[in-house]
């Protein structure tokens, strides 16, 4: 009798690595695993070998980094995605992309399950799920971590028991993902909120001790939203995205300690690092305050937090993100022009910015000789606009009066 098969959501470490044995022993599986390169370090093929190596029946390699960086990242920019006014969503629209990826591979090599390596109280399994569910609701899903309820320790132990290679050792207890738009890190002494985190959590930012003592500029060219040249230069997106995880990593831009709100109702501690994202988002709203019109900046910041919550929350593709989406390529269209930044001790600032759409006008704007602005109307503006709240008070003294007596 043919065995069936799940497709496993595969990084090579810990939690997944120990789960390709447990799925053989608990549900009797042949295991596909796949792991999605989204620009996170390591030898992907040594992953896939590793995986055969362990049990896997086959493993599966996708490069989805230009993907990433077209389908999700670039709509997240556009929308200045930033969960709670920290989290620029990293680890958060990675899921959804590899959720795609997994069906696709459960559909061609005929598996009736997939499975992933988040836990029970975490952000990842719902991001995964729901994706999973609405791209193919007839596929069923497997949550390992969630059914063994292992403590890392245990399944440190299990590695072991079974001549699993793990990279998680007890002397270093983190958690992380990476990709093209950040690192997450969590877990062993992060987990107590009132504890600094020590440095050796950190890994694409330098220490504030040991960042650069010398401001460094960087002018970031966008088109209709989009990034596209750096320091004078044209460059492809991914390039910039890496040169800017660079550059404010030395500088110790994007560094992120926060306590969370996750989606199953509990507060985490998290650190990330964003360098290119922080650096990005920055400098993407201040273009957009330059060209957008006040009364359209102004909402789409209310519909901003909302897509980023749909984000957060494992609803990319829902039918309300895919309308947002349409709104915030339409503000777009005159998002174009010049920024510069200046990075310095986890600092960024907008210096400059610049852009022939630009709605500022010079001679509205200035009090010097060259002042263009009507002052004369302003009176009659200002009795037109607070005429209501002058009505009201009024009715409110008249009611006030007929009390007294």
């Amino acid at each position: 009798m043919t065995k069936k098969k799940v497709v496993l959501a595969y990084s090579g470490g810990l939690d997944t690595s120990v789960a390709i044995k447990w799925l053989q022993e608990k549900y009797n599986l042949e295991v596909v695993t796949l792991a999605v390169d989204l620009g996170q370090p390591g030898d992907l093929d040594a992953i896939k070998q590793k995986a055969l190596l362990i049990g896997a029946k086959e493993s599966y390699v996708i490069d989805a980094k230009k993907e990433f960086i077209k389908e999700f990242i670039l709509p997240a920019l556009k929308a200045n995605a930033v969960y709670e006014g920290k989290y620029p969503l990293a680890t958060a629209l990675a899921r959804p992309l590899i959720a795609k990826h997994l069906v696709e591979i459960a559909n061609k090599s005929g598996a009736d399950f997939v499975a992933h390596g988040s836990t029970g109280k975490g952000n990842d399994q719902v991001r995964f799920e729901v994706s999973i569910a609405s791209l193919d609701p007839s596929i069923k899903v497997i949550a390992p971590i969630r059914e063994w309820s292992m403590s890392r320790d245990e399944s440190m132990q299990y590695a072991e028991k079974h001549g699993i290679p793990v990279p998680t050792t007890k002397k270093s207890p983190y958690s992380t993902d990476e990709n093209l738009w950040g690192r997450s890190c969590e877990c062993g002494v992060l987990e107590d909120p009132a504890k600094e985190p020590p440095e050796d959590a950190y890994s694409w930012t330098k220490s504030p001790l040991k960042a650069s003592d010398k401001p460094e500029y960087v002018v970031i060219e966008f088109t209709e939203g989009s990034p596209v040249g750096l320091n004078g230069k044209q460059i492809d997106t991914m390039n910039l995205i890496k040169t800017l995880n660079e550059l404010g990593g030395k500088h110790r831009v994007g560094r992120v300690d926060m306590v969370e709100n996750r989606l199953v109702g509990i507060k985490s501690r998290e650190i990330y690092e964003c360098p290119a994202a922080v650096i990005l988002i920055q400098a993407h709203r201040e273009l957009e305050a330059l060209t957008l019109e006040r009364d359209l900046a102004h909402f789409k910041l209310l519909l901003e937090h909302k897509y980023a919550e749909l984000i957060y929350y494992g609803q990319w593709y829902s039918p309300l993100k895919e309308a947002l989406d349409s709104f915030m390529e339409k503000t777009q269209k005159k998002v174009t022009g010049k920024v510069k930044m200046k990075l310095y001790k986890g600092s960024n600032f907008v210096v400059e910015r610049e852009s022939k759409e630009s709605l500022y006008d010079f001679s509205l704007a200035t009090y010097e000789a060259a002042d263009a602005f009507s002052q004369d109307s302003a009176k009659g503006f200002i009795e037109l606009f607070g005429l209501p709240l002058k009505v009201w008070a009024k009715r409110q003294r008249k009611g006030k009066g007929k009390g007294r007596g």
